[in-house]
């Protein structure tokens, strides 16, 4: 019996919805431990889509339980939202299925308000964000003055830390020369949803340790990819949280002993939204396909994806840094019809080939990658469900693909559909 965790291993986008999806009717319990309302994950059941933003994917199946962990920074607004609309298609969301952290962080509109601001402001050097509020989140977060779930308990402690807040918030407004945010209201408002919100908090570690002893299959779903990690990501143009796997125990409260097995999921070319450097990146006929036939537009934001070859340097080094296991491969289907596929194994920069991606941005845009050429295989991939019956080619880029990043890989999708996979390695 495994924990798994779930992560990206490029700049998101990987298709991790359907994976999860498959993966979640498995699972007792799904976790989700970093992130915000700006990850969207699309899953199709019984000819259903649904959009989900911060709720788990667990959540649409019966009988699971769902949580959003201390990792995460919640926007309650956008959270209710996003129940309401999910119950409009018929799924239950009660305090039996879904669990929120006490001690996750809130969103809270000055926030959106300053992500806003600052992209306007940054022009030709803006990161890219979805303008969601979820840096400046992380940021009050880091800078111990954000609004807690729990602080939503009690009215006077709410005034204290709103106070706080605000004093930081309204100086650097006052700055900007915009209208300061008025305490009173604020609080007027959060005390209006508080009721709504309380009724999930609950102590997240306490219940996973539960979950544990009962021997629960535990499913950890993490959102954006590995590229985007504050850390080891491209820098400054990345998300404000750790997404690689380890912040799995940390973004739920729980030790690295309690995860078994980390699945990353690829996607068979690569993709990249909002700005940074992108290696193999496409502005052709090509990308442009590759954009088209993969429906390549954000699931939060329907902003247009950067399309380019798939970039072997670099999932291999998100491999080592996130311990990925397994790979679930997606979207083999959108390379069909293209007569030559490349993958990236190297880079060369100012005349020298180097085997990883530099760290400093300036090295990152200039970097330029070495490719090896497959033939393609020019025929219908879509729906297989058996590894022997892709052709030659396509088997061929397969193999040669997981040989050079060096993790087996568990699973193939060959089209949005669950059912369409090719099922070589169970993760739980």
């Amino acid at each position: 019996m495994k924990n798994v965790v779930v992560v990206g291993s490029q700049w998101g986008d990987e298709g991790k919805g359907k994976i999860v999806d498959w993966l979640s009717s498995e699972a007792d319990v799904v976790v989700r431990f970093q992130g915000g309302h700006n990850a969207g994950h699309t899953l199709v059941i019984d000819g259903i889509t649904y959009k989900l933003r911060l709720l788990p994917s667990g959540i649409v199946r019966k009988n699971k339980i769902s949580i959003i962990g201390n990792g995460v920074v919640v926007d309650p607004w956008a959270l209710l939202d996003e129940i309401k609309e999910i119950k409009l298609k018929g799924v239950n969301v009660d305090e039996k299925n879904l669990i929120i952290s006490e001690s996750a962080n809130l969103i809270l509109p000055f926030h959106k308000e300053m992500d806003e601001i600052r992209e306007d402001a940054a022009g030709k050097a803006k990161i890219g964000t979805t303008r969601r509020g979820i840096g400046p989140a992380y940021e009050d977060k880091i800078g111990r003055r954000s609004i807690r779930v729990m602080d939503l308990v009690s009215e006077s402690n709410l005034d204290h830390r709103l106070e706080t807040v605000l004093i930081h918030h309204n100086a650097i407004r006052k700055g900007l020369g915009k209208q300061t945010f008025k305490k009173d209201q604020l609080k007027k408002e959060l005390l209006k949803i508080a009721p709504e919100i309380l009724k999930f908090s609950k102590p997240v570690w306490k219940k996973l340790d539960e979950y544990k002893s009962k021997g629960k299959k535990i499913l950890f779903e993490g959102a954006q990819g590995v590229l985007l990690d504050v850390d080891h990501g491209t820098y400054p143009f990345v998300t404000s949280s750790n997404t690689v796997a380890s912040s799995a125990a940390t973004g739920s409260g729980c030790g690295p002993d309690t995860i078994n097995y980390v699945l990353g999921i690829t996607k068979a070319y690569t993709t990249r939204v909002g700005e940074g450097p992108f290696p193999t990146e496409l502005t052709d006929n090509t990308g442009e396909h590759l954009g088209k036939r993969g429906k390549e537009f954000g699931t939060v934001t329907s902003r247009k994806r950067r399309c380019g070859w798939f970039d072997g340097v670099l999932v291999r080094q998100t491999i080592k840094i996130s311990g990925i296991n397994g790979i679930a491969l997606t979207k083999l289907d959108v390379l069909d019809e293209l007569d030559e596929i490349k993958m990236c194994i190297a880079y060369e920069i100012e005349g020298k080939k180097i085997d990883y991606l530099p760290a400093a941005v300036g090295d990152q845009l200039k970097v330029k990658p070495i490719y090896k050429k497959f033939k393609g295989w020019k025929s219908n991939t879509k729906g297989i469900k058996d590894f022997n019956k892709l052709p030659e080619n396509a088997k061929l880029y397969i193999k040669q693909l997981e040989k050079f990043v060096g993790a087996k890989i568990s699973s193939i999708s060959t089209s949005p559909e669950r059912k369409d996979t090719i099922l070589i390695e169970s993760p739980f």
